[in-house]
């Protein structure tokens, strides 16, 4: 066996061993290991669907499709994935068998006990703590098996906490909680292991994954990485950063950062080694592209869905929130890669075509905005149909794609040698983007039903997702009969029986690429229940505000930290559910204290972040380890590398809990729009050319400075004009009916209170809340927020607080003082800082050309 082919299996291994398990037995166990997965995923696709409710068969619960849902998961994870590394891998053992048998039962019991339970919820029996207790040990060994020992280690090390309150140090100590609490609360209920984790990967992952699934052996993957090759090879470094976009568009196929590697990976890193790339950085590109493709939306990671749970809100506002930062963070690596290519006098791979100018623009734009323009092109451009034809506009536009579906696969039939071309051949010249771009235009059409679902119809992301799923199941039984239709080369029936096979292993592999995901988050549920259990999440707030002393900045940091290293051994899905329920309400409260309201998907998207970057973070980065396999290099010095290029999708998360508006949110015109896009970019370019140390030619250390000021002018403008125009005034509590008065409609009341709490400590805290639009008298506005308030000389009081209330939801108690209401302060707009920003800046670019001028660069 050749080195190259080593390399290769241990590359797939790898991959085997995060994704879907190291197993393949061949016979009885090998059928059961295909038919269990395939039986899961039709299940899926049956509770997702609404045929349960048209034939009244079927009807799932929420808490019932949970606990079959983690029975396929835990069955499967006992025999796909080896106890140890010296474990057969060809055979299941029978102890195996067992394991998966009890632990499938005990995940199962909630359904198949469903009616019993409920009669006696609260007073378990003894078979009841039995189940509960097997269930829990086995599930932390299929948490070992699928994900490695540290989410196992993180989960035990909570539940020692449950029984070991008392004897805890102080800070932490609590009363502790008996065996049959403890299992009741955590497997019997729905807040533990059973909780809002598991039933977002039940309702929406399962089928977003199988979706991508569907994706890849349609043959999407493989079209994008060659579109992106076709449209940015001839650049600069242009393999590397054609891999920066084929692994933004991978994202929508696998949510995995290790299977975006190796799949952009094995084509693209020999060509950037081809053009000058040394192993290391070439690795290391693909490591930041392929890590960041989970922030690309309209399909993002899978914690992504958990945030539509856990915040409250649609997943088309955390698609909406997460739009920009993914924006300038994929635009930045482009650069970064740009600025290599300079640096070491690279060139691109020459070209079978001359261009037009159209298809130049093409390459510099069209690849980076695609799926921007597509997901704009559904909203607004039929959009409108939804208005003008009501409730028959959803069946015009399936008309509409089922007739647009056969004329692209049509024209694709025609440029068919394009995407049948050898993928381990070497490249020696870019091919034409035409026929390239022309032979899987249609692999774009799910996606657009998709967008449609999620934005026009405002479907549940679960929902949307088997819609989209439905079309890609008719794709891969059509897409090979309709290709040998219109070129006559094979028989219809040889074509239909491989688009049968095609659907029936990618059900397979879908259901197969959840195993980790549905152990993880069933895991991290034991997390979030001994937090509800214990009232750990209250101390946590004193203990994180002794520690960072009430500064925000090492708040975040430290969030930041926590996120990375629980994430070197915790999938990001697992780590974000870890993180953000210990740290999410801390980072919220603790800034309101100090005046400062921070979104909660604002805190959410900061631990999202760096729960990702923790894939390609040394020593333990998985995704590195895979593209180093893959480049032949270093796997630390590859990770190394790699989260020096993540540096600028670091520092994203620290800005926008700081500027809202890169989160597009508080954008009040489409010009307002555009100049916050354009400072973002701007600010991550100018960002990106200080980390890599060349602009023009080689910056000075005076110059980097500049331009970390730059950076942080463009992106937070308001700290600099902070400083010249206060944006609050503050009025005393008693002139509240004021202030509410001076309010325009859609603006909240901004309040400064003070209390006592329960144990009897003073507390300080500012509030944001939200008044009827109806009110319109100073009195009605304070009413509608739930407040009753009474003057106490120069004090005002809170009487009383209505159940329910913004007012009782932001914590707000009787008895408290309306210390200060603040208004905003009328000042102009902060982006005037612009203007000095952007003449220092040209002044350094009119510098930095004049140096390359006269050392050859230019």
């Amino acid at each position: 066996m050749t080195k190259t082919t080593q390399t290769s299996t241990d590359v797939q291994d790898m991959v085997a061993q995060a994704d879907t398990g190291a197993r393949s037995p061949t016979g009885l166990a090998g059928r059961i290991l295909w038919l269990v997965p395939l039986c899961w995923s039709l299940f899926q696709l049956w509770y997702a669907s609404p045929l349960p409710f048209i034939f009244n068969f079927g009807v799932l619960n929420d808490t019932e499709a949970r606990s079959i849902h983690l029975a396929f998961a835990i069955f499967l994870a006992f025999t796909a994935y080896p106890a140890l590394a010296r474990s057969p891998r060809d055979r299941i053992p029978l102890l195996d068998w067992v394991f998966a048998l009890a632990g499938s039962f005990s995940a199962a019991y909630l359904f198949l006990f469903y009616t019993e339970l409920a009669g006696r919820s609260g007073a378990p029996t003894q078979m009841d703590i039995v189940v509960a207790v097997t269930g829990m040990i086995l599930l932390l060994e299929a948490t070992r098996r699928a994900l490695g020992p540290p989410l196992m280690v993180v989960a035990g090390m909570f539940l020692l906490y449950t029984f070991g309150g008392p004897y805890m140090p102080e800070v932490i100590a609590h009363k502790g909680a008996s065996l049959n609490k403890a299992m009741s609360h955590l497997w019997l209920t729905t807040e533990g292991v059973f909780g809002i984790a598991v039933g977002v990967s039940t309702s929406f992952v399962f089928l977003f994954v199988l979706f991508g699934a569907m994706l890849e052996r349609a043959g999407a993957g493989a079209y994008f990485i060659k579109v992106a090759f076709s449209l940015l090879g001839h650049m600069r470094g242009g393999p590397a950063k054609a891999a920066v976009v084929a692994s933004g568009l991978s994202g929508l196929v696998s949510g995995s950062s290790i299977a975006n590697v190796v799949t952009t990976g094995t084509f693209t890193i020999p060509l950037m080694k081809k053009v000058g790339f040394p192993g290391t950085k070439a690795g290391a590109v693909e490591v930041a592209a392929s890590t960041n493709g989970q922030l690309t939306p309209p399909i993002m990671g899978a914690a992504a869905f958990l945030m539509v749970e856990y915040v409250g809100i649609s997943y088309v506002e955390v698609i909406r929130a997460a739009l920009l930062p993914a924006l300038i963070s994929y635009i930045a690596l482009i650069y970064i890669v740009h600025l290599e290519a300079c640096k070491a006098g690279m060139s691109g791979l020459p070209r079978r075509y001359k261009p037009t100018l159209a298809q130049s623009l093409l390459s510099f734009t069209g690849t980076i905005l695609g799926l921007i323009v597509i997901s704009a092109a559904v909203y607004y451009g039929v959009g409108w149909t939804k208005t003008v034809f009501g409730a028959t506009a959803t069946p015009l536009i399936g008309a509409i794609v089922l007739i647009a579906y056969v004329a692209l696969v049509r024209i694709s039939a025609r440029y068919q040698d394009h995407t049948l071309e050898d993928p381990n051949a070497e490249l020696t010249e870019v091919p034409d983007p035409g026929p390239t771009l022309k032979s899987g235009l249609y692999f774009l059409l799910p996606i657009v039903v998709l967008v449609w679902c999620l934005t026009v119809e405002r479907f549940s992301p679960g929902l949307s997702a088997f819609w989209a799923t439905v079309f890609m199941i008719f794709i891969l039984l059509t897409q090979r009969p309709l290709l040998a239709f219109f070129n006559q080369e094979s028989s219809l029936a040889d074509a239909a029986k491989v688009g049968v096979i095609d659907l029936l292993e990618s059900l397979v592999s879908g259901a197969r690429n959840m195993i980790g995901i549905g152990v993880a988050t069933a895991a991290a549920g034991i997390v979030v229940g001994v937090v509800t259990l214990t009232g750990i999440g209250l101390v946590m707030t004193e203990f994180v505000e002794f520690i960072s002393g009430g500064s925000i900045i090492l708040m975040l940091v430290f969030t930041a930290v926590i996120s990375l290293i629980l994430g070197m051994g915790l999938p990001t899905t697992a780590n974000y559910i870890v993180v953000s329920t210990l740290m999410a309400p801390v980072i919220v409260t603790l800034g309101a204290q100090h005046g400062l309201i921070i979104p909660l998907i604002a805190v959410h998207l900061f631990v999202f972040y760096f729960g990702i970057l923790a894939d390609d973070t040394p020593p333990v980065g998985l995704a590195a380890f895979a593209a180093a396999a893959i480049a032949k290099s270093d796997p630390i010095r590859t990770g190394l590398q790699g989260f020096a290029y993540d540096i600028r999708t670091a520092i994203l998360p620290f800005m926008f809990i700081f500027n809202t508006q890169l989160l597009l949110m508080d954008i009040d015109s489409w010009w307002h729009l555009g100049l916050t896009v354009g400072s973002a970019i701007l600010a991550m370019l100018t960002f990106s050319a200080a980390t890599q140390g060349w602009w023009f030619t080689r910056t000075k250390w005076w110059e980097v400075a500049a331009l970390l000021l730059i950076t942080f002018s463009l992106f937070r403008p308001g700290f600099w004009w902070d400083m010249v125009y206060p944006p609050k005034h503050e009025m005393p509590g008693v002139l509240i009916a004021d202030a509410a008065d001076k309010l325009a409609i859609g603006e909240t009341l901004e309040l400064q209170v003070s209390g006592e709490t329960l144990d009897g400590k003073q507390f300080s805290k500012h509030v944001m809340l939200p008044f009827a639009e109806g009110a319109i008298t100073p009195e009605d506005r304070i009413a509608s927020t739930g407040l009753m308030l009474r003057q106490d000389g120069d004090k005002m009081l809170v009487d009383m607080v209505e159940f329910g209330s913004p007012a009782e939801q932001a914590g707000i108690d009787f008895d408290w003082e309306i210390t200060a209401v603040s208004l905003p302060a009328v000042r102009p707009m902060k982006e005037w800082v612009f203007i000095p920003t952007l003449a220092l800046l040209a002044l350094l670019g009119w510098n930095q050309r004049r140096r390359a001028k006269k050392l050859g660069h230019l």
